[in-house]
Order: structure tokens, then sequence, then C-alpha cells
């Protein structure tokens, strides 16, 4: 299982539980880190974010907690918790907090 955080293999984990908010700050915590792809999970205090930037794969947001603006290509979308969205491969995009939120980042490398 390398690659993976090994406490959290094979049991029920409440992702809003496995990572706190910080003031001020961006906090990430990687779950499982492997050559086909990552699962981060991310707490961004109100206010906090991620400049625009692109990445060469599709990436899978899913917020936790909380709620933010998710920028992708210039189109803006307000996505809260228990929303999705997903990130195209080398699209310019961004997020800001609204409100202090957690969102799982899943990206794969194909």
């Amino acid at each position: 299982m390398s690659g993976t955080t090994e406490s959290l293999v094979g049991r029920a984990i409440d992702l809003k539980e496995l990572i706190a908010y910080q003031d001020g700050s961006v906090v990430s915590k990687t779950l499982n880190d492997k050559k086909v792809g990552t699962i981060t999970l991310f707490a961004f205090d109100e206010g906090q974010g991620l400049s625009e930037h692109t990445a060469p794969y599709d990436a899978f947001v899913e917020i936790v907690d909380g709620e933010a603006d998710i920028t992708i290509a210039g189109t803006g979308h307000r996505v809260k918790e228990g929303q999705f969205i997903i990130m195209p491969a080398n699209q310019p995009h961004a997020l800001r907090a609204v409100t202090p939120f957690k969102m799982l980042l899943v990206m794969i490398r194909a």
C-alpha cells in the first residue's frame, strides 16, 4: 500500500474530522499518493484560496464542508458542501473560500 496513509486503510472515516482549519491558512493532507494519481484533503480558512493555475490532468473536487468560488477558464461557480466539480486538464482554474471550506481533490494521472 505504498503511497497510502496506512492509518486510513480499511476503516470508515469522516473527512470533515480528518483535517482542521487554521486561521488565515490553507492546510492539506495527502491521503493517497501513487503513480496513477493522488487524493488530497484541503482546509481553507475564509478568504484563502489558490491563484489561477493549470494542471495536466482532470481534477475532481468535492466540497465536504463550507463553500467556495471556483473559476474555470474564466467562468465562476459557487460550489457548496455535498457538491463536486470537475476541473478539466489544461484549463486555467482558481479557487477562493467564501466561508471556511474543506475539499477533497482527486487527480488521476491518465
